[in-house]
């Protein structure tokens, strides 16, 4: 039987990983675009059958699919923000990108959810409803994402899962992860090979420290691990290989610490390199999407309150039934943003001031 020539070359090839690091020739776009649906599909499992619903993978792993989608953002995150501070003009260029790409969808989102949904789906006379301090506050609460507000006045109270958000949260971990790279390259740390293994220590003092963490600092804790690998694989770029041996390793030995205290490194170091994999290997026509955009982010800031509507409209569903009527829309929502508010805001983040300025010697 012969084997496809691009599926034999895929299976053997041997990729430095910073000699396609540079380009955009890849297929992560597809990979964040499935990831959000992961989330979305994850979600499902609550917001149709109510809160403490666990979903079928959780018990095989010990964690959600919307989980592991997760630690794939933060490990792409990590990658590319340390790319970004890497190759951007000047620090004030860094944080204008960033927040270019975080900011604006999630503002528009935030205001479609509580100005158009709100309205339609509350109990509250209109009037009540908008004049109730928590529906503004919904909007700018949520903006400064440190103390996220996770509920509108009269909004889905009768539902499974009577909240109108439940993604966000994560994205308070993400700016403070993106904080850690701005100290590291104001500090010319980010480009010593050993600024990974000083930050891997500092966690492994925070993973085993004799008290006990808050929650937000438990919830950075489990983020930050993919966060920093992603960064550490950029750093490290030209010294990795990306193989399916090592693939076919780094999994197994995942498998073989599953019931170990190593256990959740294990599965990030795997989960890790089989992204960067998967984003760099497989080439051909799957290469094709990168011409639609990325709507991950908008899949992501979109699908809960939309799946909250999907009952609302449509009344009692299963997970899968809440899929198949949410995810139209999601998607919609998401094409609309990205061409609309997420893209541009970054055009306009790139060709802003101080475009003949040098990052890497000014400061």
């Amino acid at each position: 039987m012969r084997i496809n020539s691009s599926v034999a070359i895929m299976l053997s090839a041997k990729i430095n990983l910073g000699d396609v690091s540079w380009g955009r020739d890849n297929n992560f776009n597809v990979i964040r675009f499935i990831a959000a649906i992961a989330v979305l599909v994850s979600h499902a499992w609550p917001v149709s059958l109510g809160r403490g619903t666990v979903e079928p993978l959780t018990q095989m792993l010990g964690h959600s699919m919307g989980q592991l989608a997760v630690y794939v953002f933060f490990a792409l995150s990590g990658f590319f923000i340390a790319s970004s501070f890497d190759r951007s003009r000047s620090p004030l260029a860094f944080i204008t990108a960033r927040a270019a790409r975080l900011f604006p969808g999630l503002a528009v989102s935030l205001l479609f959810v509580a100005l158009v949904i709100g309205p339609v789906v509350t109990d509250l006379p209109l009037h009540a409803y908008l004049s109730r301090p928590e529906t503004l506050n919904f909007i700018f609460q949520n903006m400064m994402l440190v103390t996220p507000q996770y509920t509108l006045p009269g909004v889905f109270t009768d539902l499974p899962y009577p909240k109108v958000e439940g993604s966000i949260w994560t994205l308070f971990h993400e700016v403070a992860c993106y904080g850690l790279i701005f100290l590291l390259g104001i500090s010319g740390l980010l480009t010593r090979y050993s600024a990974p293994i000083l930050v891997l220590a500092l966690y492994a003092v925070s993973w085993f420290a004799p008290f006990e963490l808050h929650l937000r600092l438990i919830q950075l804790q489990g983020l930050a691990l993919p966060f920093v690998i992603g960064a550490g694989f950029w750093l490290w770029r030209d010294k990795i290989a990306l193989s399916l041996p090592i693939l076919v390793i780094l999994t197994v030995m995942a498998g073989l610490f599953h019931e170990t205290a190593l256990a959740y490194p294990a599965l990030i170091v795997a989960l890790c390199y089989s992204v960067f994999w998967l984003g760099h290997v497989p080439d051909g026509k799957i290469r094709l999407f990168n011409r639609l955009g990325d709507y991950s982010y908008g899949i992501y800031i979109y699908s809960f309150p939309l799946q909250g509507l999907a009952v609302w409209l449509w009344g009692p569903q299963s997970p899968l039934e809440n899929v198949l009527f949410s995810f139209p829309i999601v998607l919609i929502c998401a094409i609309a943003s990205w061409h609309w508010i997420e893209r541009p805001a970054l055009e306009h983040a790139r060709a802003g001031p101080g475009r003949g300025s040098s990052l890497k010697r000014q400061w």
